[in-house]
């Protein structure tokens, strides 16, 4: 049994792991003992705080060891517990950061730092829980108690399969993105945010369009580089996304359709609420960005769509929302279908095979000129890339299965394959600048 005469790395240590390895049935019991051990001497508040976050960094390290990344354990503070814990993540996993010099971290876990805007912002580590109480407005206990439950969560996560290199154990892949595809990116995403943001559908439609057709020709590009030598050739990458509830089958749905379209494929982690999308690195960016978008607009229109009843009176809102989401994702499966063989069309059409573009025909990733088409075509360069992702999938996850979802309400059927048509990715006017 702990007590307050215990050195404080010890207090604290004997609290996280009482805590951790707590059943269930006594679990409330054992946080209030372990909170209130921590807690009870203000003159020790600030050792604390120093040894908590010690052994925040530790529990950290081991997540990312166990294949977790940054996204994911926000992820889960925020399904399993509360705002408290979750902003409690972020700075925890800000503590953990300050150990790995920011050139040596993946690209991709920058940015999940960056759009968690996880960076240390306390004086020191002994200011950092009486300051973190100060700013959420809460007394010792209970933040000691959330700080607990929090790192409970964090130890209870089995391993997952890595998807992409550990701070510290890896070096960033060799096939980092090139200056120009920001530019791209960031086009992109100009282009899917006029888009969410009009309320003219045919506007939205047009804008889509375009980020799509931009998408499937900068993964043409890219693919064809790679064949023809004027780049190293890299292999299939992943990346996690979140896909939560409400409604999380019909979401995956969506985000499978999308990564589909783009060469990619999605394995649904159902009791982890994320998916792993597995393709190379430029197509990834593209299913990130256009279902981010796609989900906006669906759910958009889902709620202009309304509510529904039961001709008795009962709520009937479930159902068809999710047979909304459901014909939206199939509806939009089919949209993209088109719009990335058109694109592929287009490809080849452009490009005879072995031949260049000339200079009126726009610029490649880097800025320079179009890559040729292999003397064998583009189709069975596709292909190769395709088959490559399908069997990075089959070495990632052996043993998957296919998951069916449902559809209950003929409505919201028509309704959502209405909306999707409303969005649908046929060719915009115009030429697309690169």
């Amino acid at each position: 049994m702990a007590s307050t005469d215990q050195p404080v790395d010890e207090l604290v240590a004997e609290a996280v792991a009482r805590v951790a390895g707590a059943q269930p049935g006594g679990l409330e019991y054992v946080v209030d003992g372990a909170a209130s051990l921590l807690a009870a001497s203000a003159d020790r508040w600030p050792g604390v705080s120093r040894a908590l976050l010690g052994a925040a960094e530790r529990a950290v390290g081991r997540c990312w060891a166990a294949g977790w990344q940054p996204a994911d354990l926000v992820r889960v503070a925020r399904r399993e517990l509360g705002p408290v814990q979750v902003a409690l993540a972020v700075d925890l996993i800000a503590a953990e950061g300050r150990r790995h010099p920011v050139a040596a971290l993946d690209r991709r876990w920058q940015e999940q730092l960056r759009e968690l805007d996880a960076r240390p912002w306390w004086p020191s580590d002994e200011a950092f829980l009486p300051e973190f109480a100060a700013r959420h407005r809460l007394d010792r206990f209970a933040l000691a108690t959330a700080a607990l439950e929090l790192l409970r969560a964090w130890a209870l996560l089995p391993p997952v399969q890595p998807v992409g290199p550990v701070p510290g154990q890896s070096a960033p892949r060799a096939s980092e993105p090139r200056s120009g595809e920001p530019r791209m990116l960031g086009r992109i995403r100009a282009l899917l945010a006029k888009a969410e943001s009009t309320g003219f559908p045919d506007e939205a439609e047009a804008l889509t369009a375009k980020a799509q057709e931009l998408m499937a020709r900068h993964s043409i590009d890219e693919a064809l580089l790679a064949a023809g030598g004027g780049r190293s050739a890299d292999d299939p990458a992943a990346v996690r996304i979140g896909v939560d509830n409400p409604y999380e089958g019909p979401k995956t749905m969506l985000l499978d359709a999308v990564a589909a379209a783009n060469r990619c494929r999605v394995v649904w982690a159902k009791e982890f609420g994320f998916c792993t999308v597995v393709g190379f690195d430029a197509d990834l960016d593209a299913v990130e960005l256009l279902y981010t978008s796609l989900l906006v607009q669906a759910t958009a229109a889902m709620h202009r769509a309304g509510s529904r009843k039961h001709k008795d009176g009962a709520a009937r809102t479930k159902a068809f929302r999710q047979s909304f989401l459901v014909a939206y994702a199939a509806r939009i499966r089919e949209r993209l279908a088109e719009a990335t063989e058109r694109a592929t069309e287009e490809a080849v059409a452009g490009r005879p095979d072995g031949a260049g573009s000339g200079a009126g025909d726009g610029a490649g990733p880097d800025g320079g000129p179009l890559p040729a088409v292999p003397a064998g075509g583009l189709l069975p360069v596709l292909a190769a890339r395709a088959e490559a992702v399908d069997d990075a999938v089959g070495k990632m996850f052996p043993k998957l299965v296919s998951q069916r979802v449902r559809v209950s309400d003929g409505e919201g059927w028509v309704e959502g394959r209405a909306a999707a048509d409303r969005a649908s990715l046929h060719r915009g006017s115009g030429r697309i600048e690169r």
